[in-house]
């Protein structure tokens, strides 16, 4: 009777095993106390605690402040220094080179006037995005696009003239007044081609449309006006593309290089200082930018905000340890993939680090 009435020792060993003391260094889970006034940015500050991605959100402002923080007067002068980095105001001006790379569907959406922020103030030193990325950009400043629904019925908009990005919609009439803008440009490209001999690369072709364009509203209208460059090389993969294609017909020869926009990504890469990359999504925009941090044994600071999967082996879902075995992101730098869509996590990242006044030394 007595056995009957005893916890099973087994039971008992297994539910009440015994904890090993946690190390000094824990930190302990803790939420926002909303009982007290709390700003935005405390509000982000306390992300780090809160567990999941909200604490993958939390390390992402840390490594993009400490990119923006970086100067090579923080490191030691190594005896092979070359005579440019020698003085202490050269070393002291010297920053991390921040790529920026994202998918066109960002600039179709309000991440646009984010990404212009950072371009108009300086904030990044190059730029990788699909066409889409740069045509919907000077799209949206020949007509609006619109909020909308997932669900619409496909066959509907398309009787109507009407493309769905997501929940967005961008009226048909809008890709036919960017014909009716890019096709005269192509012309004159065309002809200064013939007239001078250059060949236009990717990034030369998008910084005359940014020039062309000529409105404060555009990313590239800034990119051009600060001297960012903006690679991509998928350029034809989209309206450009089908304009790029009607133009061949009625106006033959134009030539787009993209041989020396690897070359040129490649060098901005190898001569960087320290390199730090944000990556907005997948596709060709994260792995260009990664491809030409291997040319530098790898990023000093990468943060990836993507919803891809690493199960089906896609270079999209993989995650900044993958990019470390090819030489992609250094061994031992800092880096985080916050798994969330972009329009969640992305103005809460530039609100806590690019919107905030730099830190004094």
């Amino acid at each position: 009777m007595a056995q009957e009435n005893s916890i099973p020792s087994g039971a008992s060993a297994a539910v009440l095993k015994p904890s090993e003391p946690m190390p000094d260094f824990a930190v302990s889970v803790s939420g926002p106390n909303f009982e007290q006034d709390i700003s935005l940015q405390h509000l982000l500050d306390s992300y780090t605690r809160i567990g999941f991605q909200a604490n993958s959100l939390g390390k992402a402002i840390d490594i993009v402040n400490r990119m923006r923080k970086w100067r090579l007067s923080d490191e030691p002068i190594e005896a092979d220094e070359s005579d440019e980095f020698l003085t202490p105001e050269v070393r002291a001006k010297t920053k991390c080179n921040v790529f920026l790379g994202y998918t066109s569907n960002l600039i179709s959406s309000g991440l646009r006037e984010i990404i212009l922020y950072l371009v108009k103030h300086k904030h990044v030193n190059a730029i990788v995005t699909t066409a889409g990325g740069i045509e919907e950009d000077f799209i949206k400043c020949l007509g609006k696009t619109y909020l909308a629904d997932f669900n619409l019925d496909g066959a509907d908009l398309r009787r109507r003239g009407m493309n769905r990005i997501g929940n967005l919609i961008v009226p048909n009439d809008n890709y036919c007044k960017f014909e009716d803008w890019l096709t005269p440009i192509l012309d004159a490209m065309l002809a200064e081609q013939k007239e001078t001999g250059q060949v236009w690369t990717p990034s030369s072709f998008i910084r005359r449309l940014g020039k062309e364009i000529d409105n404060e509203e555009s990313v590239y209208y800034w990119a051009y006006k600060n001297n960012i460059p903006v690679f991509c090389p998928a350029l034809t993969d989209g309206s450009i593309g089908d304009m790029i294609y009607f133009h061949s017909f009625k106006n033959p020869g134009l030539v787009i290089d993209i041989v020396q926009d690897i070359r040129n990504i490649n060098e901005l890469s190898r001569k960087s200082r320290k390199a730090g990359m944000i990556i907005l999504g997948g596709g060709v925009c994260k792995h260009q930018i990664a491809n030409a941090m291997l040319i530098r044994n790898g990023a000093d600071y990468s943060v990836y905000i993507n919803t891809g999967q690493e199960f089906d082996g896609s270079d999209s879902g993989a995650r900044p340890d993958e990019a470390v075995s090819w030489g992609k992101i250094r061994a031992g730098s800092e880096s985080v993939k916050v798994f969330s869509d972009a329009t969640l996590a992305f103005p809460l990242l530039v609100a806590a680090t690019f919107a905030q006044p730099e830190q004094s030394k």
